[in-house]
């Protein structure tokens, strides 16, 4: 007698297979019916020929795309790192950094130990950049209005208008940016003004150099940068600047000022203490240099004027006839810092913040001059910027003259519908414009009213170069190709140029190969990518004289010392806002205070006991009805 054979299911779906349940997921999915038909063999066949087909796109490397390669390249050892130089830009001043890279993807940067405004060091901005390129937030397609659209018909819409804009020599043509350090985009700006005589180009970042530039205008007669000397300084004073964390340069000048902290064991102990640096610090705001200060006194922004003066007046830079509104225990203060200023002649250094007025930093030159300083411990250079005009005059010409609606096309690379001062109105001025473009890494508040929006490539998947705060010149190179399929301001511009296929290598490249020197210009390219700057391209020191006029300058006016006093400083962390969608900056503590996601009012307890606040109550503050 023969036993039938046992039949075994495999699971409960097996087990309750009829055909009434085949026969109804054959009608709910007819499209994969012929699964149904399928054993397990023939299924895993079909997988493995599937996964193989997918994997032969990897052998063929179409122009510009990631693909994985099928031979690693000879300089690749796997689990090693590479490492290539760059730089990473703020505010358009350049910092040369190393940027790791593991099989193909920028996971780590530190500080270029051969470029001059870091020596190997770096900081948080540029750390927390590669969270930015990974970032699943940013901008992913060509926008317009609120559909996608692609790179070629927006090169085809820009096309058309820029006919009509050339019939008229570019009239009603606006380009907004930010500060702009790079010498190609500067030749690229030169060359659409040159096409487009009637066009005009802005610039304009909430932090910027205004007061800086126009006070030395009204020192020189010409817009300067002061670069300065800290290690060659055995006495520094600073108005209201926080050079060691606010700075262009700053990594450079606190490496600086830490070198001339340091001691020769080798002397006598007398002799150690007289060769370490002083610093004496007046601010408006605790910052990372009234930190490290040996003498530091407080005071509001209005009034560090009346302390420029008096402190020139005290060293013969000012005339004698200024009555100081100083107290008496300013006043000592002052003295003891000129005194020490007066014997340091040659090696010390006056320093003023860039949020203080034009009179306070021509003060300040004029102080520098009178103390030998210019030369040793100060150097004065042409500006880093590529234009020198004031940001904030040239951002409420645009606003004007969009309020009149003679602006037809606008390019804006930038966010100041968010940065730009409320009552400029930028906002209900935009709405008036024709046509206007929009790049950047987000579909931010400008994006949202502008009728086109072009993702912009993130500097470490884009080709082109910038300065540094002492004008050296550094090529970026990509680490990887867009990751969404950005653009850059250099391919942005040469759309507008009339020359759409240009790739931003093609243009960097080309500007470079253009400029005088001769030698063998690959080497000298390669050079430069190797190394991670342009050797000689720094700015050479220019010499200038004091105007007549400039050490009788008087101070703005004192408000009543009752009064509240606002003032718009960036913030340690989040810059001026550009950076509230990184992770690891929102969450990384506020120097000195700790403070991290709080938004606490920090006031002195004579402030406190003024307006009656204490500890845990919600304070609102408004200015002209805003808040």
């Amino acid at each position: 007698m023969t036993s039938k054979p046992v039949a075994y299911w495999r699971s409960l779906e097996e087990l309750g297979a009829n055909s009434e349940l085949e026969q109804s997921l054959r009608h709910e999915f007819p499209r994969f019916s012929a699964a149904f038909d399928l054993n397990r063999r023939e299924f895993v066949k079909l997988m493995a020929a599937s996964l193989a087909l997918t994997g032969a796109g990897g052998c063929s490397r179409p122009a510009e795309k990631i693909v994985p390669y099928v031979y690693g390249p000879p300089q690749l050892a796997a689990g090693a790192p590479l490492f290539f130089a760059t730089a990473i830009t703020r505010h358009g001043y350049a910092t040369g950094v190393l940027v790791e890279s593991n099989m193909g993807r920028p996971t780590k940067i530190e500080g270029n130990p051969a470029h001059p405004a870091s020596l190997g060091a770096t900081d948080i901005f540029a750390q927390a950049s590669v969270l930015e390129l990974w970032d699943p937030d940013r901008s992913q397609t060509v926008m317009k209005g609120t559909d996608v659209e692609t790179w070629q018909r927006f090169v085809a819409a820009l096309t058309g208008r820029l006919q009509m804009l050339t019939v008229k020599r570019g009239a009603g043509l606006h380009i907004l940016t930010e500060t702009i350090t790079s010498p190609t985009l500067a030749a690229q700006l030169r060359q659409l003004i040159a096409k487009y005589p009637l066009a005009q180009w802005h610039q304009y970042e909430p932090v910027n150099r205004d007061n800086v530039y126009e006070g030395a205008r009204l020192a020189f007669g010409e817009a300067l940068e002061t670069r300065y000397s800290f290690d060659r300084a055995r006495v520094v004073l600073s108005l209201d600047a926080d050079f060691l964390g606010a700075f262009p340069g700053q990594l450079r000048y606190a490496r600086d000022f830490a070198a001339g902290r340091r001691v020769d064991i080798g002397q006598s102990l007398t002799r150690d203490r007289a060769t370490m640096n002083r610093l004496y610090v007046v601010e408006s705001t605790p910052g990372l240099t009234g930190a490290m200060a040996d003498h530091r006194v407080p005071a509001r922004a209005g009034d560090i004027g009346a302390f420029a003066l008096a402190l020139a007046q005290k060293l013969g830079a000012s005339p004698a006839s200024f009555t100081s509104t100083l107290s008496a225990a300013q006043e000592q203060w002052l003295d003891a810092a000129a005194q020490d200023l007066a014997d340091a002649r040659g090696a010390s250094a006056v320093v003023a913040g860039d949020e203080q007025p034009p009179h306070v930093h021509a003060l300040a030159h004029a102080m520098n001059e009178v103390l030998g300083n210019v030369g040793t411990t100060v150097l004065r250079t042409q500006t880093v910027a590529a234009d020198s005009a004031s940001q904030l005059a040239s951002l409420n010409e645009l606003a004007r003259a969009m309020a009149a609606g003679v602006v037809d096309t606008l390019v804006i690379a930038g966010n100041p519908v968010y940065h730009a001062p409320v009552d400029f109105g930028f906002a209900e001025s935009l709405r008036r414009v024709a046509l206007a473009v929009h790049m950047g890494p987000y579909h931010d508040e400008t994006a949202a009213l502008c009728h086109w929006h072009i993702p912009a490539a993130h500097e470490l998947e884009a080709w082109g170069d910038a300065r540094a705060f002492d004008g050296t010149v550094t090529l970026q190179q990509p680490l990887i190709a867009p990751l969404y399929n950005g653009k850059s301001l250099h391919e942005l511009f040469a759309v507008l140029a009339g020359d759409p296929n240009r790739t931003s290598y093609d243009i960097v490249r080309g500007f470079w190969r253009s400029q005088p020197g001769g030698g063998d210009f690959e080497l000298l390219w390669q050079t430069a990518l190797h190394d991670g700057l342009i050797q000689g391209s720094a700015f050479a020191e220019k010499r200038v004289s004091l105007r007549a006029g400039a050490m009788a300058l008087p101070p703005r006016p004192v408000a009543a010392p009752t009064s509240l006093e606002v003032i718009f400083r960036a913030d340690p962390t989040i810059d001026d806002g550009r950076y509230a969608n990184n992770a690891w900056l929102q969450e990384l503590p506020k120097p000195l205070t700790k403070l991290t996601w709080s938004n606490a009012v920090l006031m002195s307890p004579g402030l406190a006991r003024r307006t009656g606040c204490v500890n845990s109550d919600v304070v609102e503050l408004r200015l002209s009805g805003n808040r």
